[in-house]
């Protein structure tokens, strides 16, 4: 198992060069000049030119591409403009906030797309089935982006009941854990749904019916359970877009995770930091999915990774 994890990390590898290229063009061809982010309109021109040759922004393309590849082969991420401190520590400060919102998050997503789906797929048809389809179809048309700023008006400003941004006690993670989570509980309850109807059809259940099983152990011990092997592959894909999909929710709760820092490194043209975090997001996409792929062998004994 081991020599598997790690032939499909290697084979990440290129997709992973593919990103760090990608991003390092982008944001050079992107219009802005960090140096005057750093100095100011005011600064004198020998200023701008002497912090240019210091920052290495003055050689060419190639040899400051190279230089970066070789330093992240290194682990180093390089020196962020605006925090004046290694890239890799801004994040690694940052990115435990990340992680707690996104499982957190997550934890909303399943508590209320696995129920929902699996009570729509029994009551196929019925009124409570149309009920669940229309919530999800709310929960897909309404982004972050506006769920956010709702959540904010009713439950801090007009109930103030939670606080409006911050990380501060366990209260300031209801509300972004939930607006991260609406969204992505109405794509795994459909999901849910799904996967239940077909096992619902199955032989097996039939005949756990006819045996007198009572209908919650044929639905969660048997139909749920073989169900899991496409939600597991959904949750997993899921948490990896939970990981880049903070960016807006952290900006709109004033959120210290590195969604929020990677759109301060894209307002201060900061390229080492915005490259680290993009890289820091992919790899958690590279290992999300190969904890999917672990999760496999327990969920369902019949799977084998050769």
């Amino acid at each position: 198992m081991a020599r598997y994890f790690l032939h499909r990390f290697l084979m990440t590898l290129p997709a992973l060069w593919l990103v760090l290229t990608m991003v390092f063009l982008l944001i050079h061809i992107v219009p802005g000049d960090p140096v005057e982010q750093m100095l100011g309109e005011g600064a004198a021109p020998g200023q701008a030119a002497e912090l240019r040759h210091t920052l290495g922004l003055d050689r060419p393309l190639i040899v400051q591409y190279g230089k970066y590849l070789w330093q992240v082969a290194r682990g180093d991420f390089g020196q962020s403009f605006k925090f004046q401190a290694p890239v890799r520590r801004v994040i690694f400060e940052r990115y435990p906030a990340t992680l707690q919102l996104a499982f957190l998050a997550l934890v909303v997503c399943m508590a209320i797309a696995i129920p929902a789906g699996v009570l729509a797929a029994h009551r196929r048809g019925t009124t409570t089935d149309r009920t669940v389809g229309v919530l999800t179809l709310f929960g897909l048309a309404v982004p972050n982006l506006a769920l956010g700023p709702l959540l904010i008006a009713l439950f801090s400003i007009e109930l103030g009941w939670l606080p409006v941004s911050g990380r501060g006690g366990a209260l300031n993670y209801i509300l972004p854990a939930v607006t991260l989570g609406a969204a992505l509980a109405a794509i795994l309850t459909r999901m849910v749904r799904g996967a239940m109807l077909e096992e619902l059809s199955s032989d097996y259940v039939r005949t756990a019916r006819a045996k007198g099983l009572r209908t919650s152990v044929v639905l969660v011990r048997h139909a749920l359970r073989n169900a899991l092997i496409p939600i597991t592959t959904i949750i997993g894909l899921q948490f990896g877009t939970l990981l880049a999909g903070a960016i807006v929710t952290e900006t709109i709760f004033s959120w210290p995770g590195i969604g929020r820092l990677t759109v301060q490194a894209i307002s201060a043209r900061d390229y080492p930091l915005l490259q680290g975090c993009i890289l820091v997001i992919a790899l958690s996409y590279v290992l999300v999915n190969l904890l999917t792929d672990f999760l496999y062998s327990l969920i369902d004994p019949r799977v084998r990774l050769s």
